[in-house]
């Protein structure tokens, strides 16, 4: 996480929340087989995250157990210092500007039960922002059908141990710096950042 406290988060609620909020994380795990990412929907669970993966997934032997690192990142882009109040300054340089949070935590793989359940949870959160008129709900699938697929996936809960994060949105530049950047990204097809640093 970037080491200026200008751009952290203001608790660890916020952070987890965040991570709640967009649901997706990286997964990453140190094995014997070198490091490994894995990419997945992720739901919360009491103090803890937990997500699947593909029972194929060179990652999947090695996550019980294991101490993995999730990254939740939101919005990110570019910025020019063209975009500053004072455009010709000698002292600006461009910079990244994003939004991200890392937790640190111990993993457990589910049983049969808690893995239906965290999908059962992933469409109850999805559904009704996607689909609201016609939710998909596991009552509309052939149970030998989804059984079949059940198996075919590892579920894993991650307890939350350590969280961090990271809103780098140009809090340490001048107001009219500011103005600036949020017209630039909207203007170079960015209006996610350009909101982010709004509010």
């Amino acid at each position: 996480m970037h080491p200026n406290r200008a751009f952290r988060f203001a608790d660890d609620a916020s952070m987890l929340a965040f991570a709640a909020r967009r649901g997706f994380a990286h997964i990453f795990a140190s094995t014997p087989d070198g490091p490994m990412v894995a990419h997945a929907p992720i739901t919360p669970c009491g103090g803890a995250f937990r997500f699947h993966v593909a029972r194929g997934n060179p990652i999947a032997r090695h996550l019980d157990g294991a101490t993995l690192l999730l990254s939740i990142s939101d919005t990110d882009g570019y910025v020019s210092p063209s975009w500053y109040a004072d455009p010709l300054g000698s002292k600006h340089v461009p910079t990244w500007n994003y939004v991200a949070v890392e937790i640190v935590g111990t993993a457990r793989v589910l049983n049969e039960t808690e893995l239906t359940a965290q999908l059962d949870t992933l469409a109850a959160l999805n559904e009704p922002r996607v689909s609201p008129e016609l939710p998909w709900t596991r009552a509309k699938t052939d149970p030998e059908y989804f059984d079949k697929l059940l198996k075919a996936l590892v579920g894993v809960e991650v307890a939350v141990e350590l969280v961090r994060g990271t809103t780098k949105l140009s809090q340490h530049r001048p107001d009219e710096d500011n103005v600036g950047v949020i017209a630039g990204l909207r203007r170079s097809g960015n209006p996610a950042l350009a909101e982010a640093m709004a509010r």
